[in-house]
């Protein structure tokens, strides 16, 4: 039962479990009521969002040394006990039950959702 890692916003996938939303903010315009049934998230998980400085940085890399910049701090942020803890959490459930986290952003490879995808794998979760 591997964990998926999705666009907020996109269509749910069949069997993808409780959706996961680690992003900064909620989405813009829409009553929380309707977060789930418009295939936004059921659950926020801000704390695996990148914080609002880092956010702002990674959205602002151009090059591949800004980016590898970015993922470098973004490491250093999910290192901290609380977001460590969450990762260890989400990587021992995924063998146990399906779910899935995710990002507004269109591109997972310029997004930190690639840097979860990373983060999660190296604690050893089963990613679809």
């Amino acid at each position: 039962m591997p964990i998926r890692i999705v666009r907020l916003g996109t269509p749910r996938a069949p069997g993808e479990g409780l959706r996961l939303g680690t992003v900064r903010r909620p989405p813009r315009g829409v009553p929380r009521e309707e977060f789930a049934r418009r295939d936004f998230y059921d659950t926020w998980l801000p704390n695996l969002a990148p914080s609002a400085e880092l956010m702002a940085e990674g959205r602002a890399a151009e090059t591949d040394k800004e980016w590898a910049a970015f993922k470098r701090k973004y490491h250093a942020e999910m290192n901290e006990p609380d977001a460590s803890r969450v990762l260890d959490l989400l990587a021992a459930l995924s063998h146990q039950t399906s779910f899935s986290v995710g990002c507004y952003c269109e591109d997972e490879q310029h997004c930190h959702r690639s840097v979860l995808r990373e983060l999660l794998a190296q604690r050893g979760a089963e990613i679809a």
